[in-house]
């Protein structure tokens, strides 16, 4: 790239840049007012993440979800996490018994078992205290895996009103508590058959909508179990189905309230509204189908630093997904990565509003229709080849907004967290 094009590259990315002075909650707001304009005429706003097991995004998350409540109207939080078992944190926020981590605890990952995501559960709670029921903001689970809130609730339903069909129930359905998704490939879908006969069956026996929601959250991760990693139709892959799902999970919070603004954590890569491949829809996607402009896709990347991430152990790819949860440090990537660039242009902590690209000069509008590689962890990083892992980005395509983090460190995990 010649050294001119790089230069009006790094004018605009500086250019464009609004500082954040904190990614602490509770600090003055002034700095996310460009965000704030940006989110305007938004109803979902998707805040994502580089990794899994950074302590900045998720206090970050948390200070911009106060910023939505309080400025912008937002009222729900809709998480990667467990659908099955999100409402007892709702009904924690909402000034329920019990203690906040406990309830992230129940979420069933342990991502989200930190002192931070704890933080930002008991500021919803003290937000909601003394607020009338139609002014409280809530939170949901949009992820259809660890279901076991979901047996215990339609098993107690059993117990009580059938009770001889308990056995049969428990033999069917009860390894999908802690099941993976693709852990159990099957061409036939015998449980998935199980529970949507499962659905009709409570109805007739007067089960309640809380049991029968209980019910369909079953009959969805019954079809993840059984969805196979590769397929030769792509949308059928255990991944991409599950993406649809959690886009299905807020389509339907949308449903319940048209006037609802709904803020959605989880990954970068789910929230992309679209992907290089054709074939590849992310939840994203089809948040974007839905919505249009009223969705906007947030990528939080980072420079450098350390994130919790699970070690897979050695061994024929991709190995025992058993190893430990450790930090895991990282460098800025090079000028060749876009966390390098932005660095290099901005080295602070900033925020891009990548809906205004189409202003951008046209050597910047070539560089942004090309693909750009930046860092994309999950739960799960390749020991000792991850820091060379980069993943090639569309960023107008796929994002509507960037936030560089300049430094990350790993977030900190509840005692017995790592489980």
């Amino acid at each position: 790239m010649p050294n001119e094009t790089l230069a009006e590259i790094q004018q605009w990315l500086s250019g464009t840049a609004r500082p954040l002075t904190s990614v602490v909650a509770g600090s003055p707001a002034e700095d996310l007012v460009p965000l704030g304009k940006a989110l305007s005429e938004v109803r979902v706003v998707g805040l994502g993440e580089a990794t899994h097991g950074t302590r900045e995004f998720f206090q970050l998350k948390h200070r911009l979800f106060e910023y939505l409540v309080t400025e912008l109207g937002y009222s729900v939080l809709a998480m990667e996490a467990s659908e099955s078992a999100a409402p007892a944190v709702d009904t924690y926020v909402r000034g329920g018994a019990g203690d906040a981590a406990t309830v992230v605890a129940g979420l069933g990952f342990w991502t989200w078992r930190t002192e931070e995501v704890v933080a930002l559960v008991e500021w919803m709670r003290a937000y909601n205290a003394d607020r009338p029921a139609a002014e409280q903001i809530g939170f949901a689970g949009i992820d259809p895996q660890r279901c076991s809130a979901s047996l215990d609730a339609v098993r107690a339903f059993l117990a009580e009103s059938v009770p001889d069909r308990l056995a049969a129930f428990d033999e069917g359905f009860g390894s999908l508590a802690d099941a993976q998704p693709g852990s159990a490939p099957d061409p036939e879908r015998l449980v998935v058959k199980e529970a949507q006969q499962l659905i009709p069956f409570l109805e007739a026996k007067g089960a309640s909508e809380d049991v029968l929601r209980h019910a369909r959250i079953l009959e969805r991760v019954a079809d993840l179990v059984c969805r196979a990693k590769e397929h030769k139709d792509s949308a059928e892959t255990v991944f991409a189905v599950r993406d649809a799902y959690m886009a299905e999970a807020i389509g339907r919070l949308a449903d319940e309230d048209p006037s609802r603004r709904i803020a959605v954590w989880a990954h970068n890569g789910h929230l992309a509204a679209s992907r290089q491949s054709a074939e590849l829809r992310p939840m994203g996607q089809h948040l974007r189908e839905r919505f249009g402009a009223e969705y906007y896709a947030l990528a939080l990347l980072f420079g450098s630093g350390a994130f919790r991430a699970r070690r897979l152990r050695p061994g024929p790819w991709p190995g025992p997904m058993d190893g430990p949860v450790v930090a895991n440090s990282i460098d800025r990537g090079g000028f060749n990565a876009l966390e390098g660039q932005l660095a290099a242009a901005t080295p602070g902590d900033h925020f891009l509003d990548l809906r205004g690209a189409d202003d951008a000069p046209e050597a910047v509008k070539r560089w942004l229709a090309e693909p750009q590689m930046f860092r994309s962890f999950g739960a799960y990083v390749q020991r000792w080849t991850y820091k060379m892992h980069f993943a090639p980005t569309l960023l107008t395509q796929e994002y509507d907004g960037l936030v560089y983090v300049a430094t990350s460190s790993p977030s900190v995990a509840l005692p017995d967290g790592d489980r």
